[in-house]
């Protein structure tokens, strides 16, 4: 039996997560995940590619705002959910570009502080509508900020798998997923192309090929090999190495941590 053992959601793209008991689905991915982004003077996304310190900025989910951290400061901002101001732009994500809302001059001067290097924060209004890669697309979905598609899962089996073989185990929160599973197989969800959760239907559609992301620590943001080192000896495929499932789902609704999944 394949049972949900953790959700996560990551709002503002590329900052660290959290886990939560239940997650409800929107139509682009679980609510609050990745609908906020950092830009540089080029309105291009950031991430923890090039800005590894971004890993430290934890980001949570409060009643009326959104709260960001800084891990070594403590240093704190909230920012409401509705941008404070009317300013548009076109944002880039890889090769994608869509229309993104300035959030506020205050989370703009945090942020450059923060990561000594000048950004600024945006927000996806629900008016903008990002669809997913439409050669993978089932009916056009859309996403968020993420990468390229709405959910990825990983079952826990295959973290333990990789683990066994490492020196030093590593967290989940490497590989930044939505939804992880225990039961089943290493790598099972390589070969999950359908399952339900409930009522809601789930679809793999694109393994996930992984970056020098999944190399930095998210509690202290210092790059290191692994795993990169050792996954490039049993999942690369293609000149990419692959860890993880991206998935478009078809339904509504909240799913909870202890959820069963249903496999045809």
């Amino acid at each position: 039996m394949l049972t949900i053992s953790n959700l996560y959601i990551y709002p503002v793209k590329s900052l660290g997560g959290f886990s939560l008991p239940a997650a409800t689905l929107t139509d682009r991915g679980f609510k609050y995940d990745r609908r906020w982004m950092l830009i540089d003077e080029n309105n291009r996304f950031l991430s923890q590619r090039e800005v590894p310190a971004m890993a430290l900025l934890q980001a949570t989910i409060l009643e009326e705002n959104l709260l960001i951290t800084n891990k070594k400061t403590a240093d704190l901002i909230m920012i409401p959910y509705k941008p404070l101001t009317s300013e548009t732009m076109l944002v880039s994500v890889w090769e994608d570009n869509c229309v993104a809302q300035r959030v506020s001059d205050e989370a703009d001067a945090w942020f450059s502080r923060q990561l000594d290097m000048s950004c600024r924060l945006v927000y996806m209004p629900d008016s903008t509508q990002r669809t997913v890669d439409e050669q993978y697309a089932h009916n056009k979905e859309i996403t968020s900020f993420s990468d390229g598609y709405p959910l990825l899962i990983i079952g826990q089996a295959s973290l333990d798998d990789l683990n066994s073989r490492l020196t030093s185990p590593l967290p989940m929160n490497r590989f930044r997923p939505n939804i992880v599973f225990t039961g089943g197989l290493p790598f099972q969800e390589d070969n999950m192309v359908q399952f339900s959760i409930g009522d809601i239907q789930f679809f793999g559609v694109k393994p996930c090929a992984r970056c020098v992301i999944t190399t930095i620590d998210q509690e202290s943001g210092i790059k290191a090999k692994e795993p990169l080192k050792t996954l490039s000896t049993y999942r690369a495929k293609n000149q990419k190495i692959y860890f993880g499932q991206n998935l478009l789902f078809n339904g509504s609704g909240t799913i909870h941590v202890g959820d069963t999944i249903t496999l045809p």
